[in-house]
């Protein structure tokens, strides 16, 4: 099995029925990636996997801390996923900002953040995704985003301190597709 199959099943698996909506995301989430595939070269396989499975951590029977990033990469981590999936998943959309206002900075600094095309790519496939798998922009993204959470929980704080790397993230990747000729 493939590891792009392999990452659908394990999402599908803990997402589609649990959480139908945030199954339909991490499904626009993955289509976004698949449209990435030329930035990221050899690693296409790798960002797709990633975007399927960013959110995994969501489940209700795998969120331990209450951060799904580092739920979801301690879960992967324990079904013996590859290294950097598992490092993806624990840093993607700059959760290391999220991590210090939850107080879980320590247990996700088990994980690296590679800080590379493909982290770059998994955030904008993320940050360009609706709630219900639709494509959208960042900004729109944001605004939905605090939206949803309201301009006191912990959620918008992070987004509004993590925005301007994650603008940045997605700046570099449409650069990267000009670069390509894609864009």
């Amino acid at each position: 099995m493939s590891l792009v199959s392999w990452a659908h099943e394990v999402s599908r698996r803990n997402l589609a029925n649990a959480l139908p909506r945030r199954w339909a995301h991490v499904q626009g989430v993955a289509q976004k990636a698949r449209t990435l595939a030329a930035v990221v070269g050899d690693d296409a396989p790798l960002l797709e996997a990633a975007a399927i499975l960013h959110d995994v951590g969501y489940a209700p029977d795998l969120a331990k801390t209450g951060f799904h990033p580092l739920d979801g990469a301690v879960y992967l981590r324990a079904i013996e996923a590859p290294d950097r999936l598992v490092h993806l998943v624990a840093h993607h959309s700059c959760a290391v900002k999220e991590a210090r206002l939850r107080g879980v900075e320590e247990q996700l600094a088990a994980f690296r953040d590679e800080e590379s095309t493909v982290r770059d790519a998994l955030w904008m496939c993320d940050l360009t995704t609706t709630p219900d798998g639709e494509p959208t922009d960042f900004r729109s993204r944001v605004a939905e985003i605090k939206e949803r959470y309201g301009p006191d929980d912990l959620v918008t704080v992070f987004i509004d301190s993590a925005e301007q790397d994650l603008a940045a993230a997605i700046e570099r990747t449409t650069e990267r597709l000009r670069a390509l000729h894609v864009a």
